[in-house]
């Protein structure tokens, strides 16, 4: 049963109470939404701190990120938040954002802007580049149906292979998922939640509908255009919030660190790790049918509360070690599918289906006057087959050059990352080996002489999940989990992405499903 506080706070507000597991930035979007309609919301968080991988260091006169260094606002939901959180005065752009580098040849090299720049750069051969512009020619409508047929469990490498070749694959597409969620081409399927996946399925699109990736953009750049034309005169300022990345003053932490000020110290329970969730359609109501037990790190003893509904925004592998109860039997969460399962058994994924890559963050800074090739612009990829050039780490943001107030003048700041799929075992290694490997990466890559005047180490055992090739059995999961289970809802990187503002939007769609049920529930309509 509730405890007696529990029940009193039904007084206030709406007298709706909603839990959610799990104080990232999914979360606290989703409280703050529920919040912002009078929704009373319990977030439960079983680390020290909110904000899950946004975390900024203030040090030495140095700012820098050790979880995303960047988002963007493409979504309507991560609009929405900045505006009402009134932190638009707070936004960073980084200086020359649309300078970016891939490694070749064991060198930086600018990454073209547009086809033009693509067709004159050395980035790739005469080859490739030929097989780009031909590939509209190549690819024929009457082959679709075999090609989707063949390949719909096709790995984003595999995809884009196919069309423009191995070399776009080893120095476009690879570099570009190392650097975004530390995977790699072969392992990662199209229907995972990474922008590369969400960009090769939109390709495979235009493959299926006009029988080429570029026939495909084409007509979609052409469609965009026509709808634009229909937009009112106050679009400028949308079209202006939607392009390039950008951080905040004092780093990503100042997003959640104001989500949680809105929230309140009421709200939030920290050191609060969820134990159970249980279940029961009550015959009066469909409200208040949820019971949750939690322990914290001061009060062992596991506490009671009931809720009207459930927001779970937190990590598969978290949500398996939990125990979940539906009218008082135990609901199964037996993962991946399996023929003709009992009616209200899970399946979602096992550890052996959902990995996590792990990744080390180094932090560096060196005198200006000893980096003799220093490079203006967002920072540098390194390609996976760069490795035969002696390079070992998945790229360098250039903190300090983004963004100058981050590093005293005379200082470069510099953010390494290191392991991901491409070498777990690396991420691993110890703070000494990590320097040498990171100072001797940009000594060959920017000339950088001598050893860093300041490094920090920042390991991620979880840094990103790594669904394999089989994604689609996870959403069918957490779908058949939604709908076994009312007043549930999952939000994180569900389908939408791993991106910062995909996970704003999952924790802002799912407070809207989540208002949506209750309001159903109150009218007797649910059942």
């Amino acid at each position: 049963m509730a405890e007696k506080s529990d029940t009193q706070s039904r007084c206030n507000g709406s007298g709706k109470r909603v839990a959610i597991v799990g104080a990232g930035v999914s979360g606290l979007a989703a409280a703050y939404k529920l919040k912002l309609h009078g929704v009373n919301v319990t977030l439960y968080e079983a680390e020290e701190r909110a904000g899950g991988k946004l975390i900024s260091v203030s040090q030495h006169g140095l700012v820098w990120d050790e979880g995303a260094n960047t988002m963007t606002e493409s979504e309507i939901e991560v609009r929405s938040l900045l505006d009402n959180l009134g932190l638009r005065e707070k936004q960073q752009f980084p200086i020359s954002q649309q300078k970016r580098y891939i490694v070749r040849n064991g060198m930086p090299v600018l990454i073209p802007s547009n086809p033009i720049a693509l067709i004159k750069s050395n980035i790739l051969s005469a080859k490739s580049k030929f097989q780009i512009i031909l590939e509209p020619f190549l690819w024929k409508k009457r082959y679709l149906s075999k090609v989707s047929d063949d390949h719909m469990e096709e790995s984003v490498g595999g995809f884009f292979q196919r069309h423009f070749g191995k070399e776009v694959v080893d120095y476009l597409i690879d570099p570009f998922l190392a650097g975004t969620n530390a995977s790699d081409p072969e392992s990662l399927s199209q229907h995972s939640p990474t922008y590369a996946s969400y960009f090769s399925r939109a390709m495979e699109s235009g493959e299926k509908m006009f029988g080429s990736i570029i026939a495909g953009a084409v007509q979609s750049k052409l469609s965009a255009r026509r709808e634009k034309r229909g937009e009112t005169e106050g679009s400028s300022e949308k079209k202006k919030h939607q392009r390039g990345s950008f951080s905040f003053q004092g780093g990503m932490q100042t997003l959640t660190d104001t989500l949680c000020k809105e929230l309140g110290k009421d709200v939030l329970r920290l050191t609060s790790k969820v134990l159970s969730l249980s279940y029961s359609h009550g015959e009066k109501s469909a409200l208040e049918n949820w019971s949750i037990a939690y322990a914290s790190n001061i009060d062992k003893q596991s506490k009671y509360f009931s809720f009207d509904a459930v927001i779970m925004a937190t990590p598969l592998s978290n949500v398996r070690e939990m125990k979940i109860m539906k009218e008082g039997k135990p609901f199964l969460l037996d993962f991946l599918p399996q023929t003709k399962q009992e009616e209200f058994k899970i399946a979602a994924l096992s550890t052996m289906q959902v990995n996590y890559l792990p990744l080390s963050v180094i932090i560096t800074t060196f005198k200006k006057e000893n980096v003799k090739r220093p490079l203006e612009g967002f920072g540098v990829l390194v390609p996976s087959k760069e490795q035969q050039n002696g390079l070992k780490t998945l790229g360098t943001l250039f903190s300090s050059t983004m963004f100058p107030d981050r590093a005293p003048n005379d200082l470069y700041l510099y953010t390494t990352f290191v392991g991901g799929s491409r070498n777990q075992e690396l991420a691993k290694a110890s703070t000494d080996e990590l320097k040498q490997i990171v100072t001797s990466d940009l000594r060959q890559l920017l000339g950088a002489e001598g050893e860093p005047t300041f490094v920090n180490h920042f390991y991620w055992s979880k840094a990103f999940p790594s669904y394999g090739h089989n994604f689609d059995s996870v959403l069918a999961a957490i779908d058949k989990m939604e709908e076994n289970l009312p007043g549930f809802f999952y939000a994180g990187n569900k389908g939408g992405g791993l991106s910062v503002g995909k996970a704003i939007a999952s924790g802002w769609k799912a407070a809207d499903l989540v208002i949506s049920y209750l309001d159903s529930s109150s009218d007797g309509k649910m059942f």
